[in-house]
Parts: structure tokens; sequence; C-alpha cells
């Protein structure tokens, strides 16, 4: 489904490593073959980010062949140890993205920000400047890099894929306090999962964040309240970064 403020861009690296968090608090890392919902919606929000909205990935398509590379990689030890450990990576990574943006009702206090053409305006311009922040793919090693592209159109590694692939139990994402919409998570940090499966054309459409039913309730978490003293994309900020 497209929405009236979708935006689609292409996103590539010569590496990748998308992963759930809780698997990299040891010396070894290894990918998931597909992006996450949590590592798309980071690059978008390097791209444009504002308090007073939320993006939701609505699908991927996964341009290039799933290839993956393993590396010995010294990670920073704060011990003073110089241990090898192994990253395993994706290789030659390229993703079409389509997403939109809502309203993030979580923040009443900016509701005079909630201009849907001014917001979406700039997000587009952003995305044909490659992103106001640095994009990563996953981590911080892999750049990435960010381009404006039409949705399911130009030759694709997974054209031809007949029936479906399915990949298991992955992690979907974090729900923070700030972004909750269901009752039972707010005021917490959640983490979702969800059963992905590319379809035709490499294509995987993602389930919204609220329509994960598998997820768990990590802590208790508080909202930070912006304001004129520390957020200064208020309404008498608007026409100004509109037309910046």
């Amino acid at each position: 489904m497209k929405y009236r403020n979708t935006v689609e861009f292409q996103v590539s690296g010569d590496y990748a490593l998308f992963s759930d968090p809780v698997t990299r608090v040891g010396g070894e890392k290894c990918t998931y073959h597909i992006p996450t919902y949590e590592a798309l919606k980071g690059i978008l929000q390097s791209v444009y980010w504002k308090p007073t909205i939320i993006w939701v990935i609505d699908a991927v398509r996964v341009m290039n062949p799933i290839r993956t590379e393993t590396k010995g990689i010294r990670p920073i030890a704060y011990n003073g140890g110089n241990d090898l450990s192994y990253y395993t990576y994706l290789k030659d990574v390229c993703y079409q993205v389509r997403a939109h943006f809502e309203w993030n009702e979580n923040r009443p206090e900016l509701a005079a920000d909630r201009n849907e053409h001014k917001h979406h305006n700039i997000a587009r311009r952003m995305i044909e400047r490659g992103g106001r922040r640095d994009i990563f793919l996953g981590t911080r090693e892999c750049q990435g890099y960010v381009e404006p592209c039409v949705f399911d159109q130009g030759e694709g590694a997974y054209d031809q894929l007949e029936g479906e692939i399915a990949y298991g139990f992955m992690y979907h994402g974090i729900t923070y306090a700030d972004e909750a919409a269901l009752p039972e998570d707010k005021g917490r940090m959640t983490v979702r999962f969800w059963h992905p499966v590319m379809q035709e054309r490499g294509i995987i459409e993602f389930p919204r964040p609220e329509e994960c039913r598998e997820k768990r309730h990590i802590r208790e978490m508080s909202i930070k309240t912006f304001g004129a003293d520390n957020f200064i994309g208020l309404a008498e900020f608007s026409d100004e970064e509109a037309n910046a």
C-alpha cells in the first residue's frame, strides 16, 4: 500500500551486518540474510528524523544476490586484551525501501509541528542529498549510501523467484516508550519478533510494529519531553525550515 507521504529510496554498500542486538554481547557476530525492520528504520532516521513523526517501513526489495563473507576482527578491548573474533557480514548489498511517516501521538507537545507537506518535502530532499547523517548498514563499520529510486523498478537478483522463501523466527525491532501504540507497551521498552517471507521479485513486506504478536517487555521506560528549551523544530520555525 502506498501512502500520500510515502518515500522510496535505494540503499547500498560493500558490507552489512543485520542481527539481533542480544547476539552481539559476545565476541562473534553473524548477520541475518535480510535487513531487519529496525535497521531500515535507523537508516531512514539518519536521512531525516524529528520526534514529531514516526517512520513506518512498509517493504524492502533485495536487489543483489545474498552473499556472506567472514572476517577476522580484533575489536577494541577495554580490558587490554587482543582477542580475534570472527564477524560474518553480508557482501555487496543493495536494497530498495518503501516507507511512510505518521504523527507521534505520544508527543502532544509537538502538535504544532504536524505539517505533513513540510516533513514530506524535507525527507525527499534529504534522500536526494544522501541523508543528513552518515548511513550505516547495521553496524558502524558498514558504510551505506542512499539515493532516490522508484520502488519495484529496475532489475533485481530475485526477479525470477518462484514461490516464497521463509526466514523463520527473526528480530523485528524495538518499541520505545515514546513510540508505543498499544496500552500494554506504554511506559516500556519492548522487543518485537516476526517470521519474514521473501515474495516475488525479492520483496519482503513488513508488519507494523503493533502487529507483531511475539514480543517481550525489557524494562520500564519514561518518555523524554521536548519543548522550546531543547527542540527548535516547533511552530515558529516551521516555515523557515520548510524552505531551507
